[in-house]
């Protein structure tokens, strides 16, 4: 082979090396922050279509209603610990080292993002509460099995601007 030909395979090589280099350390980089929506149903149970259950250690946010009655805090400190369930029958135990949100009730909807431990609890690092008496996200009404809709106003509901 002659130099000119080896010196351009070389070149290719390392070019092919280095960009295969970069694609899997951003790959990696993205997997390690991604947080998968679950419901608590489909932490116990997997999800319906392939079956799969959330691992040990993976940061996932979870979504559902606040069971009422199940919450416990910690007179001593901020930690508290409540359930959370869906429509479907599962429930996930989920513990919170801090301030809770001013809007969070038992009976409500909440999306807490953690870590899933190896005793099957969440500890959330994040927990947040609906806004309002009608709002709900979107993944948790879905997952809830409710509908989502935005609010139409006809004339007859209409404020009056007279």
């Amino acid at each position: 082979m002659n130099p000119r030909r080896k010196k351009r395979l070389t070149l290719a090589v390392a070019l092919i090396g280095g960009v295969a280099a970069i694609t899997s350390l951003l790959l990696y980089a993205l997997n390690s922050n991604l947080n998968l929506f679950y419901t608590p149903s489909e932490i116990v149970h997997g999800k319906t279509d392939t079956g799969v259950k959330p691992e040990i250690g993976q940061r996932i946010r979870v979504g559902g209603m606040v069971t009422v009655g199940s919450m416990v805090r910690d007179p001593k400190s901020l930690h508290v610990q409540f359930a959370v369930h869906d429509s479907l029958g599962g429930e996930v135990l989920v513990t919170y080292d801090d301030l809770l949100p001013d809007l969070f009730r038992e009976g409500q909807g909440i999306v807490a993002q953690g870590v899933l431990s190896a005793d099957g609890k969440l500890e959330a690092t994040e927990v947040l509460a609906k806004h309002d008496e009608n709002y709900m996200p979107p993944e948790v009404a879905e997952a809830m099995g409710q509908k989502h809709e935005k609010l139409d106003y006809s004339q007859q509901k209409a404020p009056d601007t007279k």
